[in-house]
């Protein structure tokens, strides 16, 4: 009796055991690993995302040399590129110059910066190189009764140098002052007008997220998000969340809806799509995360998708470009030439790396795919 009464505990201690461990969440996840692996169900999107992702990576180094200009002494000034930053306020004076510099370190020839009168000296501070306007206002320099004049202003000293350029960048330290978004965007309309490829970046993406119609059916926009900037377009446009087991297609769709025009989502590995097709690249960078890496990307994209237009038009039909859209190649070339730079850089200074030494490693990575001489 004493024996059968003591396998009954032994028993009923077990079960309790048993139903302790069947309600622990560690038990719950090794349970679902079970049923995952037995199962004829793919419940592995990371590895299927990883697939797709090899799918569409692209050759970038085949891409980059075939558009990169050669050095030629019978070209004149401004023929290898004409950028143009719009941004930088009294806060941010830092990302206009990492935009405008990285364009001049990649090759474009001339380099300017429309900013505020307050962000002028400390800009032109930074490097000689680039020329400065200070003509952008914040509210709190213009009296109501002033805005439209101030603006009308504005406008017609950026158009004085609009058919110039050979891409806009909109956005870099540009600030959310209201009347200064109001002067950009007309700026951005005339831009359109004039049939000029725009990079839009910071700021600039807060400004279009907002007002859709400023790039809505423009193919020469782009739009470079990180990952809260495009939380924000897929909620906008697509009332949705964002879907990372599906993100090839979901980019698809998203810059289908916003009219065709090109959106280079940066993160692990880069993905670009104008709504037709998608890339990827997954080039290994840097792990430092330092900010003004996305400023370099803008500056960078604007230069090669100048020189991608170029080529284009200047190409004959034997061109071996599978791509013909120059957003996208000016995409894929950017994000490719910065995660070079920013890996030299990181092998040179490591933990201290900064923002200023992926740029002073733009020219060796470019020189390393399609070489001066």
């Amino acid at each position: 009796m004493l024996m059968k009464d003591g396998m009954n505990s032994r028993l009923l201690l077990d079960c309790a055991k048993s139903c302790i461990l069947a309600s622990s969440p560690v038990f719950r996840r090794q349970q679902f690993l079970i049923r995952c692996v037995g199962g004829s169900i793919d419940h592995q999107p990371h590895s299927r995302n990883m697939q797709a992702l090899r799918s569409i990576e692209v050759d970038s180094e085949s891409l980059i040399r075939a558009i990169t200009p050669a050095l030629d002494p019978t070209r004149h000034k401004g023929q290898a590129g004409n950028i143009a930053v719009i941004g930088g306020c009294r806060e941010y004076t830092g990302a206009p110059y990492f935009a405008a510099i990285s364009a001049l370190k990649i090759g474009a020839d001339l380099s300017h910066v429309f900013c505020t009168k307050d962000a002028a000296p400390v800009i032109k501070s930074y490097s000689p190189e680039l020329i400065v306007h200070p003509i952008l206002e914040e509210s709190y320099s213009v009296g109501d009764e002033n805005k439209r004049s101030v603006s009308s202003k504005v406008l017609a000293e950026v158009d004085k140098w609009m058919e110039r350029f050979d891409c806009l960048v909109i956005g870099p330290g540009l600030g959310r002052d209201p009347f200064l978004l109001d002067c950009v965007s007309e700026i951005m309309r005339h831009a359109r007008q004039s049939n000029i490829p725009i990079v839009i970046d910071g700021d600039g993406l807060f400004l279009v997220t907002n007002n859709l119609d400023l790039v809505s059916g423009y193919p020469l926009a782009v739009l470079t998000p990180n990952v809260n900037e495009y939380k924000r377009l897929v909620q906008k446009v697509l009332s949705s969340e964002v879907d990372n087991v599906d993100a090839p297609q979901e980019l698809l769709s998203l810059a289908k809806q916003i009219g065709g025009v090109t959106i280079l989502r940066k993160g692990n590995s880069d993905l670009i799509s104008d709504g037709d097709t998608v890339k990827s690249v997954s080039i290994y960078g840097s792990p430092r995360r330092c900010g003004g890496q996305g400023d370099i990307l803008s500056g960078s994209v604007a230069v090669f998708l100048s020189w991608a237009r170029q080529h284009i038009l200047t190409a004959d039909s034997n061109s071996n470009l599978s791509c013909k859209n120059p957003t996208v190649l000016g995409c894929i070339a950017g994000s490719a030439i910065l995660r070079k730079a920013a890996s030299l850089a990181f092998l040179n200074k490591n933990r201290s790396t900064v923002t200023g030494d992926i740029i002073e490693c733009l020219g060796k990575s470019l020189e390393g795919i399609s070489p001066a001489s």
